[in-house]
């Protein structure tokens, strides 16, 4: 199977008249795939994917080899448009046994690139979802909260990789077997690594619906007493004589509580 346009085309054209045109098409792609590599980075500029991208993983391993993110993604879009120029010129000089090999690059290219640039993407989301949790957890005084942070990452290059490989052609069945054992192990992590997480956010959701005490009482729990500074769905902090208690509110709520009203 043949290109339906280059082959009439040829066909039309003498011998000398379409290596002309074919060296025309290639030279042409050089300055397609230039206007392509600094419109990839005007575009990053203008839409601020510069500030985006900085500090990832990727940006910081693309600058070991004297790049960043930005002129990988120009280079892959400018090599893509001047690889099909190059295509389209051998295609109508016939130097290669297009009708075998046309067909495959044409079905494997487009695969390829898509296969790329998830992995690109799912390193940027995954590092920047890992900072926008750890962020918000960063009051979250567990050992589970950690633990987090890292989930959401791993699960987001997981998936990434998953779309990776649908495209360069690995079995679904195999892909779908991947993805149940992995929710299997999130699933698993979740009910060990993070029942004591799970638990105080399910007494903070209590403590804060119920109120039993609220910021400014004084409080006895366990054998911690002094005023209480924050309540949230996962800790409760109380001050006394400036030292700071930051307890678990599954804690607080297993231990129970004593409102002192009046101080002694």
């Amino acid at each position: 199977m043949q290109l339906d346009v280059v082959e009439p085309l040829r066909d039309a054209l003498s011998e000398d008249v379409a290596f002309t045109l074919a060296i025309t098409i290639l030279v042409a792609g050089v300055f397609a795939a230039y206007a392509v590599w600094r419109w990839t980075g005007e575009a990053f500029r203008r839409t601020g994917l510069d500030e985006v991208v900085e500090g990832t993983t990727f940006e910081r391993t693309a600058q070991r080899f004297n790049t960043s993110t930005k002129g990988v993604v120009a280079f892959l879009f400018a090599a893509s448009v001047y690889g099909l120029a190059v295509l389209l010129a051998f295609n109508l000089v016939e130097v290669l046994e297009v009708d075998v090999f046309w067909p495959r690059v044409a079905e494997l290219l487009p695969q390829v690139m898509i296969a790329i640039f998830a992995i690109i993407i799912g390193l940027i989301l995954g590092d920047k979802a890992h900072l926008y949790v750890q962020e918000r957890l960063r009051s979250v005084k567990l050992p589970e909260a950690s633990v987090l942070p890292d989930l959401v990452k791993y699960s987001i290059f997981y998936i990434a990789a998953l779309i990776a490989l649908a495209q360069i052609g690995v079995a679904t069945t195999a892909l779908i077997v991947l993805l149940a054992a992995y929710a299997f192990g999130i699933v698993l992590l979740g009910a060990v690594a993070l029942k004591d997480l799970l638990a105080a956010g399910a007494a903070g959701l209590y403590l804060l619906f119920t109120e039993p005490y609220v910021i400014g009482d004084e409080v006895r729990i366990d054998e911690r007493r002094g005023i209480v500074q924050e309540v949230d769905i996962f800790v409760t902090r109380v001050e006394a004589n400036g030292e700071e208690y930051i307890i678990p509110n599954q804690r607080v709520f297993q231990s129970g509580i004593v409102r002192i009203r009046d101080s002694e």
